[in-house]
C-alpha cells in the first residue's frame, strides 16, 4: 500500500508547493510510482511547479466524483512514473464530499507508492479535508515569528483531526535571520510544536527556474535542492542527518 502525505502551512508564501514538487520529483526521479495532487481549490499552482502548466490536467473532483477513473490522470512526460492531479477551480473546498476523496486516496494507495497532496495553507475547510485522510503529514515554516507561530496552530488542527505523524519543515532558512531574532533551530521547533523533518535553505534558484520554466529539480542539485533529496531520502526511511542544523 502506498502513503498519503500532506504538505501544509499555517499560512501561505512559505515555500510548501516547491517543497511538494521538489520531493515528488526526486522520488519519481529515482522511478517510484508518485501521484501528486493539487488540493489547493481554487488557488491552483502546483503544475506550475511541476512543469504541467501547459498540459490539460483532469481535477481530484473529476477523479471523486466517479466522472474519470484514477488512471486517467495526466502522466508527466519528463517522469514516466508519476501523475497529476489538478485542484477544481469553481468549487468550494467544504462542498467536496469527504468519504468520495477518502475513497479516491484509498483507490491511490493501491497504484502508487507516495501520494503527495499539496494542501491550502490556513486552518480552513481545504486544510482540513487534506489533512484528514494523510497517512502523515508536513507543516512548512519560515524562520520568522508570524510562520512559526500559524506552523504551531497547523500543528494543534491537525493533533485535533487525530494525526499523530507530523513534522516540520523550516524553509528558506538563512543565518542571518535567525542571528538577528536571536533563534536557533531547536527555538523554532520548541515555538512550532513540532519535531524536525528537514530545513530547506533560502535558495533564489527557485525562482530563476520557475522563471525559465524548468523543473527546479532538472534546473539545480545544489541548495534548495539538495535539501530536498535530503527529506525525500527520510521520508523513505533512510537515515540522513538534517544539515546546517
Amino acid at each position: 500500500m502506498g502513503e498519503v502525505i500532506s504538505i501544509l502551512s499555517g499560512k501561505g508564501g512559505t515555500g510548501k508547493t516547491a517543497l511538494c514538487a521538489g520531493i515528488a520529483t526526486i522520488l519519481a526521479s529515482s522511478e517510484r510510482k508518485v501521484l501528486c495532487i493539487d488540493g489547493d481549490v481554487g488557488l491552483r499552482n502546483l503544475d506550475i511547479f511541476l512543469g504541467l502548466d501547459q498540459m490539460d490536467a483532469l481535477s481530484f473532483l473529476d477523479v471523486c466524483s466517479g466522472n474519470y477513473p484514477l488512471s486517467a490522470a495526466v502522466a508527466h512526460p519528463q517522469y514516466p512514473t508519476m501523475r497529476f492531479l489538478t485542484a477544481p477551480v469553481n468549487c468550494a473546498a467544504d462542498a467536496i464530499d469527504p468519504a468520495q476523496f477518502e475513497a479516491m486516496l484509498r483507490l491511490a494507495r493501491e497504484e502508487f507508492e507516495f501520494i503527495f497532496i499539496d494542501a491550502p495553507s490556513g486552518v480552513g475547510d481545504g486544510m482540513k479535508l487534506c489533512g484528514t485522510f494523510a497517512d502523515r503529514c508536513i507543516v512548512t515554516t519560515l524562520p520568522d515569528p508570524a510562520s512559526i507561530r500559524c506552523a504551531d496552530r497547523c500543528g494543534q488542527e491537525l493533533e485535533k483531526l487525530g494525526q499523530k505523524n507530523v513534522r516540520l519543515v523550516i524553509n528558506r532558512m538563512f543565518p542571518e535571520l535567525l542571528k538577528a531574532l536571536k533563534m536557533n533551530v531547536d527555538d523554532i521547533m520548541d515555538a512550532a510544536g513540532l519535531p524536525l523533518l528537514g530545513i530547506v535553505p533560502s535558495d533564489p534558484n527557485i525562482s530563476f527556474s520557475l522563471a525559465k520554466g524548468v523543473i527546479f529539480t532538472k534546473y539545480t542539485r545544489l541548495g534548495a535542492a539538495a535539501a530536498y533529496k535530503r527529506i525525500a531520502k527520510r521520508i523513505q526511511g533512510l537515515p540522513v542527518p538534517i544539515a546546517n542544523r
